[in-house]
């Protein structure tokens, strides 16, 4: 609990210092749900939301997230939650000059069903932009850091009577090496493209996440957006799979 509200703290501790640092830009940002429900012969209720803020100017650029999951569904006759997960996130850079920056960040993750309870991570790193014009941006991230996070426990069945075994591992933390690769690219007025490659890797796991998104605009403020999400960890319990995948059509609102 007491990491929990640390990583908490830094989060929100990250865009404040940085708001405070720079008065002449303007925060901008999006909001993103989609929600299916079904009834009848099965049952189903899925919703995921996304929120995104971020700021630039001369010197600073600055952003920050909060994403949630949740869902549930019908099995042989119960009806129990399948995924519950949000994840927020801020980072700061410091522009060194027009294409290179220091930049500070830190994520924090909850998941109910994932191989960990949670994992949250504060870095400082070197961001540089490779490309940045009208219609495609194209940046990469790399830096230190350090990652805490709580695996789940697991039963282990041996022996001949069968005896089950509860294990359930101590907290872990360690030093990571944060990599973040960004790529948007505008085919025209009302369709875009962008995609985010985030790793962390360390050497008690590494975890890797890409986000995929086509968004195609209906008006200046509303766009409809096909996403695809994969989540890796490398090591996991016995009874969990290392790969998670989301495929979402949501409705977004730009502000």
């Amino acid at each position: 609990m007491k990491s929990a509200l640390l990583a908490g703290a830094v989060l929100l501790a990250v865009p404040a210092l940085a708001s405070a640092q720079a008065d002449d830009g303007t925060w901008s940002g999006s909001g993103e749900a989609g929600l299916a429900l079904t009834s009848g012969n099965t049952k189903s209720q899925n919703l995921n939301v996304k929120l995104a803020f971020k700021k630039e100017d001369a010197q600073w650029k600055h952003n920050f997230f909060v994403n949630a999951l949740r869902s549930k569904g019908e099995a042989n006759g119960e009806f129990d939650l399948t995924a519950n997960r949000y994840d927020l996130g801020a980072s700061s850079g410091y522009k060194l000059d027009e294409r290179s920056y220091i930049v500070g960040a830190a994520r924090y993750e909850n998941d109910d069903f994932s191989p960990y309870a949670y994992q949250w991570i504060v870095s400082l790193g070197y961001g540089y932009t490779f490309i940045k014009n009208a219609e495609t941006e194209f940046s990469a991230e790399v830096g230190p850091g350090y990652r805490r996070l709580d695996p789940r426990a697991y039963a282990v069945v041996a022996g001949d009577p069968p005896v089950t075994t509860i294990i359930d591992p101590d907290v872990e933390g360690n030093v990571v090496g944060r990599g973040l690769i960004s790529y948007k690219h505008k085919f025209n007025d009302s369709t875009a493209f962008e995609n985010t490659t985030l790793i962390e890797a360390g050497s008690n796991n590494t975890f890797l996440q890409n986000n995929a998104g086509l968004s195609v605009s209906m008006s200046e403020k509303l766009a409809l957006k096909l996403g695809y999400e994969v989540r890796h960890n490398s090591d996991v319990t016995p009874d969990k799979k290392k790969t998670d995948q989301l495929v979402t059509t949501n409705l977004v609102f730009k502000f």
